[in-house]
């Protein structure tokens, strides 16, 4: 053995010291173990909360077939447009009391409302009274909504009675005195093969002969509105009812959920809030124009629900979401995107989606021609929520809505 081997001979053979510091071995084999169990069971744990999410993808059907449409970029919202805080000097009226006065009619300095428990209520000063009921209770759910009713438009007739359009019982006359309530025509029949599922607004001529009303779908009722509007489809109608023959016949079809009407004043024609295409339309019911329909006004900065009269002879049009420009419109985005909307219908509820609809009261006044005098904005819906509707009145502006638990008043002296 040579001096270098017999040097690595006692290196390899050193003696170790025992103390009792020495720590245990380490083995290389349980870190693996450990990771391997914590992957297997993070992707055990995924696929657990994936499945169901993708059997709502691929399984489940959507219950809405929403249509492409092609919307133009929503207006800039400059001009007569521009925002303010104008309706926010409205006053809110029997807060608490009622709930969705969705449309307003004054026969005098009475007012009266339709409201989300099927009531038709008689607004005196700073009291209420019950007038009529259309339905039957219990009220107070999307569900009893069909045997509760729904009042919708309202308007006065020539004889001083109102005239009531209901979202699922009808067209009723009531007698704002006595609150007898006959029934013109019954929600869910069928008029040209169609069943009038969505009864809406409604207008009557000056001798009170025709009465002419939306039917916003065939499809949908009032509770699955979100549906509609997603859904896009053209199933909604014009109508006439005539009161001498008892007949109801289709005025205008193949409409986008039409929704606001108003009598021109030469009676030849109606203008109808198309509300999914941001629109008003121009039907004409009587005249050498009978049955053909032009535009209005296109385009608008929002959502058109009712049309009412103003005293400068323009028109009150109630919006409650609007096409932010410069901003983002949901809706518009979607337009043209269905499968999208498909996919929201089959994740969430309507109820869920309707807290992520941004708030924007807007109610603008229009002239011949459909150019903007006026405008009135609550960006948010602070004070006035969910506009539905702006009825003047001795230099008041009330303002329905179709779900807020108040009426509200502005005085446009001020603004």
């Amino acid at each position: 053995m040579t001096e270098a081997d017999g040097l690595r001979f006692r290196r390899l053979h050193r003696p170790q010291v025992i103390t009792d510091d020495l720590k245990e071995p380490r083995y290389k084999g349980s870190s693996s173990y450990s990771g391997k169990v914590f992957r297997v069971t993070l992707v055990s744990l995924g696929g657990f909360l994936l499945l169901p999410l993708l059997v709502v993808l691929l399984v489940l059907e959507s219950p809405i077939q929403p249509d492409v449409l092609s919307l133009n970029e929503p207006p800039v919202m400059s001009g007569c447009y521009q925002p303010n805080l104008k309706l926010r000097e409205a006053q809110r009226l029997f807060e608490d009391q009622i709930t969705g006065p969705e449309s307003v009619a004054n026969i005098g300095d009475v007012l009266y409302t339709g409201t989300a428990d099927g009531k038709i209520l008689k607004l005196v000063g700073r009291r209420f009274h019950v007038v009529a009921r259309l339905g039957q209770p219990p009220c107070g759910s999307p569900d009893e909504e069909p045997v509760c009713g729904r009042p919708l438009g309202i308007r006065v007739g020539p004889n001083g009675t109102l005239f009531v359009a209901d979202a699922y019982l009808g067209l009723f006359e009531v007698n704002p005195t006595t609150g007898d309530v006959y029934q013109l025509v019954s929600g869910g029949q069928l008029v040209a093969g169609r069943r009038l599922s969505f009864i809406n607004d409604l207008d009557v001529t000056q001798d009170g002969r025709k009465v002419y009303f939306t039917d916003s779908s065939s499809r949908w009722q009032r509770r699955d509105y979100l549906h509609l509007i997603m859904e896009a489809t053209a199933d909604g109608r014009v109508l006439e009812y005539d009161s001498e023959s008892r007949e109801v016949t289709v005025v205008m079809e193949n409409l986008r959920f039409p929704n606001g009407i108003q009598l021109l004043p030469d009676e030849e024609s109606v203008l109808v809030a198309e509300t999914t295409m941001a629109r008003i339309r121009r039907v004409h019911v009587s005249g050498l124009n009978k049955g053909g329909m032009d535009t209005f006004v296109d385009n608008l900065p929002g959502f058109p629900d009712n049309i009412r009269p103003s005293s400068t002879g323009g028109y009150w049009v109630a919006m409650s979401a609007v096409r932010p420009n410069p901003g983002f419109s949901m809706l518009d985005f979607l337009s043209q995107r269905p499968w999208i909307k498909k996919l929201i219908f089959k994740l969430f509820s309507q109820d869920v989606l309707m807290k992520f609809v941004p708030r924007y009261s807007l109610v603008v006044e229009l002239h011949e021609g459909g150019v903007c005098t006026r405008s009135l904005h609550d960006p948010h819906g602070l004070v006035a929520g969910y506009v539905s509707e702006a009825h003047e009145h001795d230099g008041k502006l009330y303002l329905g809505s179709f779900r807020s638990p108040y009426l509200c008043r502005l005085d446009l002296s001020t603004v």
